[in-house]
């Protein structure tokens, strides 16, 4: 299995993010890719590349998910956000105003002047701060998606996309959840567009993949499988439940399965069982896993109680699907582990096809 990984993701490093009403220190940090290549480097599972993807293919494979005047936002933003004021170099972006989704109460069709207000318009939350090397990191990153689908496309069992910023929570014209571009959906478009017929997207975050869910929420011929936290009580709150099947065409290709904060792995594997069931009953010929390590037990921000060891049944599990398979790297945020715990289920991964 070789491994994309991006070599400008250090350049997103946030100061601060806005935690349950606090500053605290970002949970999301450059260590978190460090410690999962160097485990890659100590145990191989293919080797480790660079991404070769032109400027131009790139440019189309991100519009292909995502919304103009959003990636328009973020190419111009951190520009936008020192011209306002020479001392914001200094300091993260952060929104602080939001318009809610209330067709009659804000509205979203006028792109506003304004810098705060444009940087409010494309965010869900104040936890993922925006610095000068984002949009070149989040780039890179989509890269990765890129290269890992083409080299599955070519004949490969599975290819990893370790990138960060992490991409599930970014929405077609929205970020959140440290995602600005959704390296998960970029790969799964990618795979349609080179020919597969039916991808499925298993998202085994602990955090519901909610920018996944409504990039195809929609269509029929790339199916949503979310493995996450309740709703009613874990982030992001407001997507992620049971009876959200899809819409439209769409309608029944979207499978959500919260569990409860404290879920152990029998229920959390039984979880996965279903998921991979309805993977196989959906026809799939790829599959994108959206690979979060935050379902950890030791996690600072999650609420499963997974071990490392657990991640090896984890492998074997998403191997026996026997599906072209990329996997993108997500969420874990207990940062000393997370390098062994995603090897881990790689290693497994490979040692089953």
């Amino acid at each position: 299995m070789k491994t994309f990984h991006n070599p400008h993701h250090a350049l997103h490093q946030g100061r601060e993010e806005m935690f349950r009403g606090r500053m605290v220190p970002c949970h999301e940090v450059p260590a978190r890719l460090d410690y999962v290549l160097a485990e890659l480097q100590r145990r191989s599972q293919g080797g480790l590349f660079l991404p070769e993807v032109g400027d131009t293919d790139l440019d189309a494979a991100i519009a292909r998910v995502h919304d103009a005047r959003y990636t328009q936002f973020l190419a111009g933003a951190w520009d936008e956000w020192v011209a306002m004021d020479p001392a914001n170099a200094q300091r993260d972006a952060l929104p602080s105003v939001w318009p809610l989704g209330n067709k009659h109460a804000f509205r979203t069709d006028v792109l506003p002047q304004n810098f705060a207000a444009r940087l409010g318009l494309f965010s869900f939350d104040s936890g993922s701060p925006l610095m000068a090397g984002t949009w070149t990191a989040a780039r890179a990153g989509a890269a990765c998606a890129v290269a890992a689908a083409r080299e599955v496309h070519g004949g490969a069992r599975a290819a990893f996309a370790l990138t960060r910023p992490p991409g599930h929570h970014a929405g077609p014209d929205f970020f959140g959840g440290y995602c600005f571009l959704n390296n998960g959906a970029i790969a799964a478009q990618a795979l349609r567009d080179l020919g597969h017929a039916r991808v499925a997207v298993l998202d085994i975050d602990y955090h519901h993949g909610n920018g996944t869910q409504t990039i195809f929420y929609e269509r029929a011929d790339v199916m949503t499988v979310s493995i996450h936290g309740d709703p009613a009580t874990e982030y992001p709150f407001f997507l992620g439940h049971a009876n959200e099947r899809g819409a439209g065409a769409g309608e029944g290709f979207n499978l959500n399965i919260p569990l409860p904060r404290g879920t152990g792995f029998a229920a959390w594997c039984a979880a996965l069982d279903t998921a991979i069931e309805a993977v196989e009953d959906f026809g799939a010929d790829a599959l994108v896993v959206p690979m979060g390590m935050d379902t950890f037990k030791g996690d600072p921000i999650s609420g499963f109680t997974l071990e490392s060891s657990d991640y090896d049944t984890v492998g074997r599990l998403l191997a026996a699907a026997s599906l072209p398979t990329v996997f993108t790297f997500e969420g874990g945020y207990a940062v000393d582990e997370v390098g062994v715990n995603a090897v881990n289920l790689l290693e497994a991964y490979c040692r089953s096809i």
